[in-house]
């Protein structure tokens, strides 16, 4: 029985197929790209378990061999398949200010003031560091902000609630086709 939604933890996402032995690209959202294989075996968002067999890195790129998988055609089946693994399989946390990013998801989002301003929805990384995804308290659409200390100095996980100082230029803006007198 797969572990419940909260109990499972992202930890990368297979890319394209490589060559024609079966070994495909993963972003690895590891601390150490190649420690992925410490980890697993994976269940894939699509409900199948896979286990990486090996790692070396290409360039820029982590390359992956899965148990099973022999051929290019196989290869692309896992492709843009998230991997998440059960929280019991990562390692007791040392210092009481780390967390997980999936720690982070559901959190309350207040300003130094203390008063809301939302609630993070996702931790993404598109290849520049990481961002939240905040869903705004009044409920227009979301946006990102860098996870950054200085966008946010303060993370409570027991609290559920984070601090977030918005930079400049996530002010309110009036929506395409509004006037500047209409907002």
């Amino acid at each position: 029985m797969p572990a419940p939604e909260q109990d499972r933890v992202l930890l990368g996402q297979f890319g394209a197929a490589h060559g024609i032995r079966g070994e495909i690209k993963v972003n690895a959202y590891t601390e150490e790209p190649l420690g992925i294989a410490d980890y697993g075996p994976f269940t894939l968002d699509d409900g199948r378990v896979v286990e990486i067999t090996g790692v070396r890195i290409q360039g820029e790129n982590v390359i992956a061999r899965v148990k099973g998988i022999g051929d290019r055609n196989a290869a692309e089946t896992l492709r843009n398949r998230k991997l998440f693994v059960d929280r019991s399989a990562l390692p007791p946390l040392d210092e009481e200010d780390d967390f997980y990013h999936a720690d982070l998801v559901g959190l309350s989002l207040e300003l130094a003031d203390g008063s809301a301003y939302g609630k993070i929805v996702s931790v993404q990384n598109f290849g520049a560091g990481d961002l939240i995804e905040v869903e705004p308290s009044e409920g227009a659409r979301s946006f990102y902000l860098p996870f950054t200390r200085a966008i946010v100095p303060t993370v409570d996980i027991k609290a559920g609630r984070a601090v977030v100082v918005p930079p400049p230029e996530t002010e309110a803006r009036p929506e395409d086709g509004e006037s500047e007198d209409e907002a």
